[in-house]
Parts: structure tokens; C-alpha cells; sequence
């Protein structure tokens, strides 16, 4: 299995892809790639036959068959080592938990937009627009009752690491890293995902990475 991401710091696709690989317990070969520098302009003229997504990561290889979505690849992986691995095994938790990793998949784009991962930086923003604020609001609510609902056996959304925590993660560094004020239970929430092995090595290889992508250093 080659699993190949994008830059640690900036690229949040990668890292969810990168933490359902390690949930998976399975082994793979991490393949690093700088985007928006020639290296990724090469690798995307290789990948033209096997991958039709216009060259976008995370990408897994295993043997013929290609992933190139971190959702896909988190499901290729649950059908791999059991569902269980990934999702809660309550229904009703089970229910939530697909609904929130969808709506993170397709939604949150003002958020996106104007606060782009990068977890080597710390800003002060003078501001979020109304639709980033929405999303913001939005994400809390899903959090706050996922906690009181699903989460009372861990400090994860649904008591155990999983996959709501793997898509949200991205999240958490960005709340971080523009200082968006939150409640004390979501406090709590990003302080333990944050202490979470995986995501210290992430945050500690984002951090000595030497790569800089200024679009990304300028904040909406």
C-alpha cells in the first residue's frame, strides 16, 4: 500500500486520508509530495490513466487498484479490517456519525475558503464573514450533540477515535490556528484530539516542513 499526500501543512485532504490509513492498523508506504511545485506538476502527468480526479491527493495505490478520495479511501480501508474499526456500532450513533463525515466532505466551503489549513501559523483575524460564521455555528452544534448524545465512553465526538474525528480533524488545526473562540466542551474535544499520538506526528512534521505556498499564507 503507497499512500501519497500533500504538503502536512497545508493540505487537510491528506491528512484524513493519512489518519484512516493509520486507524486501519495496516501498513503503507507514505509518499510526500509538494503540491503547486513542479515535483506534483510531474505526478500528475503520470497519474492521467490510473487517476481521473485531475491529480488531487490523497492517493492510495494497492496493487492495480487506485483511491483517490479520502472518503473512499477510509471506506476501502473499513472494508478492509471491519466497519467497527471506523464507525460507531450503535445505530442511531452510526447514523450521526455518516451524516456529520458527509457534510464535512461536501460542506463548510466559506470556512474553507477564508481559513485554509496551515499549522505552522498562528493569525489574528480581524473578522469571518456571515457564511463563515454559519459554518463555524454549525460545527459546534454537530459537536455539542454528538457529545451529549454518543459520547460519553471517550473524549472523541462518539467516545472513540473514528471516523467523524479523522474529517474533522482538519477542523481543529484551523481553530487553532485563527484563534476561533469555542465553548469549553469543544475545547476539550480539539485539546484530546490534539494530544492524539497521530495527530502530534502530523502537527510535528507540518512544522519542520520547509515547503511554503504563499497563496496559502494569505488569509482571505
Amino acid at each position: 500500500m503507497k499512500l501519497i499526500i500533500g504538503n502536512k501543512n497545508y493540505s487537510s485532504w491528506s491528512l484524513r486520508g493519512w489518519l484512516a490509513l493509520k486507524q486501519s492498523g495496516l501498513h503503507f508506504e507514505e509518499l510526500t509530495v509538494p503540491i503547486m511545485g513542479e515535483e506534483w506538476d510531474r505526478l500528475k502527468q503520470g497519474m492521467d490513466e490510473v487517476q481521473p480526479s485531475s491529480g488531487k491527493v490523497p492517493i492510495l495505490w494497492v496493487g492495480d487498484a487506485v483511491v483517490w478520495d479520502s472518503l473512499a479511501i477510509l471506506e476501502y480501508c473499513a472494508d478492509k479490517v471491519g466497519r467497527e474499526r471506523f464507525w460507531p456500532k450503535d445505530d442511531a450513533a452510526r447514523a450521526m456519525a455518516r451524516a456529520m463525515v458527509a457534510e464535512m466532505h461536501s460542506g463548510y466551503l466559506s470556512l474553507r475558503r477564508e481559513m485554509p489549513m496551515n499549522v505552522r501559523r498562528r493569525v489574528e483575524l480581524p473578522g469571518v464573514s456571515e457564511p463563515a460564521r454559519h459554518d463555524i455555528v454549525r460545527i459546534l452544534t454537530l459537536w455539542a450533540e454528538a457529545r451529549a448524545r454518543h459520547g460519553s465512553a471517550g473524549p472523541y465526538l462518539f467516545g472513540s477515535f473514528g471516523a467523524a474525528d479523522i474529517f474533522y480533524a482538519p477542523i481543529v488545526t484551523r481553530f487553532v490556528t485563527y484563534g476561533i473562540g469555542v465553548p469549553g466542551f469543544a475545547q476539550a474535544y480539539m485539546e484530546a484530539l490534539l494530544e492524539h499520538d497521530w495527530m502530534r506526528e502530523w502537527i510535528g512534521a507540518a512544522e519542520d516542513e520547509e515547503w511554503v505556498i504563499e497563496q496559502f499564507e494569505r488569509v482571505a
